[in-house]
């Protein structure tokens, strides 16, 4: 008798407990939507590739759109946003009375301005003078910054304080590239590593990301606008630079040049940050094309295993990689997928993700590292959700969070930041408007 009592008693909790937790799995649901998800502290991201571990976001967006949380006023520019915890990073310019830079940390809830740093800065005849080209790079409690014309900060993250700085025209004798400095700092261990462009022996630098000092110096060529990469071969740190005459690689802890390759670039627009996968540096250029370089079996050697120079020619944008594919802005057939291993095309999108133009551009994000699922913010202000793979680009969803940019938004927690040349959003990603 009490072993019967005992079995109903049980089994009546267990129903109890199954209906508290039937009522409780819409919310239970919500709340896996919404946690938070990956930081973005650098250029492209935690990795620096376009690839980032959101929330699970539809398949399509709400016909009203999205919630725009905050917009606050900002000057030019073309530097994108960091993100770390609850703070928002970006750089702008000011001219009236007077011409400035501006580094600027807002509240990632509210848009409130934290704290912003400013120094003077004479642009001149810069072309596309509108503004700091480079993203902040946020790193250990310290930000890191290059301006349009060489200013260099380190500060800390949270109070805009100065830790140290120099100028790459005045300090390095840098040469101060058409459009302006645009390479993001890029930090690996104690290095910070920097792109001065000067012609004997610093084009390209290595500093210690605490105090400033420089650590080691390597080429003459001009400085690019692409952001180096880092990455491990050979059981050694290897920097990749792409100048506007060669694609070269460094030992990271010394600056010795392991390998180079020739590449004049028109009008040196060494722009799209490389990427290395399979063994293979790819870069592409707008009017000159694309070119992969196979590593070797040593750091000192590398060879050409192709090249495009009529289907494959990119521009700002940096191209995603996945399961052996590429996924490229063409400047005249929009997006193209091709094989990294030939150099292969399989399809264009014939400009659907992005308008065809002289520039053409947007930014590509994998959403996760297991799913063909990317989100795009084109040039228009257009936030794309898409499927990308050998079949096909195959649009899901759009909305518009902001006006015309070319500047390289932040996916962080389960929101995306943008701006403008006037404006920067903070827009949620997972409620409605």
């Amino acid at each position: 008798m009490c072993q019967i009592s005992v079995n109903v008693f049980v089994s009546c909790f267990s129903l109890r407990s199954l209906r508290l937790c039937v009522r409780s799995l819409p919310l239970l649901l919500l709340l896996v939507a919404v946690s938070p998800a990956e930081d973005w502290p650098q250029y492209r991201g935690p990795r620096g590739d376009g690839t980032w571990q959101g929330p699970q976001l539809p398949e399509k967006w709400p016909e009203a759109g999205l919630k725009q949380l905050w917009k606050r006023e900002i000057g030019g520019g073309y530097a994108g946003i960091s993100v770390v915890g609850d703070l928002v990073y970006t750089l702008d310019r000011q001219k009236p009375p007077e011409e400035r830079e501006r580094i600027l940390c807002f509240h990632a809830d509210t848009g409130e301005l934290v704290w912003s740093h400013e120094y003077p800065v004479e642009y001149g005849k810069l072309d596309y003078g509108n503004g700091p080209r480079a993203t902040p790079t946020v790193h250990e409690g310290k930000l890191y910054s290059v301006g349009a014309v060489g200013d260099v900060r380190c500060l800390d993250a949270k109070s805009g304080e100065v830790f140290w700085k120099f100028h790459y025209v005045r300090d390095f004798a840098g040469r101060l590239p058409m459009w302006g400095f645009a390479g993001s700092p890029v930090i690996q261990g104690d290095y910070c590593y920097l792109s001065p462009g000067n012609a004997n022996g610093a084009s390209v630098i290595a500093v210690d990301k605490n105090n400033g000092i420089e650590l080691w110096r390597s080429l003459s060529d001009e400085a690019g606008y692409a952001t180096p990469i880092v990455y491990r071969a050979h059981d050694r740190d290897q920097l990749f630079c792409w100048t506007p005459s060669h694609l070269r690689c460094l030992d990271a802890t010394t600056g010795e040049l392991f390998w180079s390759h020739p590449y004049e670039i028109t009008y040196g627009v060494s722009i799209a940050k490389p990427i290395m996968q399979e063994g293979i540096v790819f870069i592409a250029g707008y009017w000159d094309g694309a070119k992969a370089i196979q590593l070797g079996d040593t750091p000192q050697s590398a060879k050409l295993t192709w090249e495009d120079s009529r289907h494959l020619r990119g521009l700002m944008s940096q191209p995603l990689f996945r399961d052996g594919l590429v996924y490229l802005l063409d400047k005249s057939h929009g997006l193209t997928c091709f094989e990294l291993q030939t150099g292969k095309k399989l399809w264009d999108d014939n400009s659907q993700m992005t308008p065809r133009g002289r520039n053409p551009h947007a930014s590509l994000v994998w959403l996760g590292d297991k799913t063909d699922r990317a989100i795009i913010l084109n040039e228009e202000g257009d936030l794309i959700l898409a499927r990308l793979n050998k079949s096909g680009y195959h649009e899901t969803s759009r909305t518009k969070i902001i006006d015309f940019t070319w500047a390289a938004p932040a996916f962080a927690g389960d929101r995306v930041y943008a701006r403008s040349d006037t404006e920067i959003v903070g827009v949620s990603l997972v409620n409605m408007k």
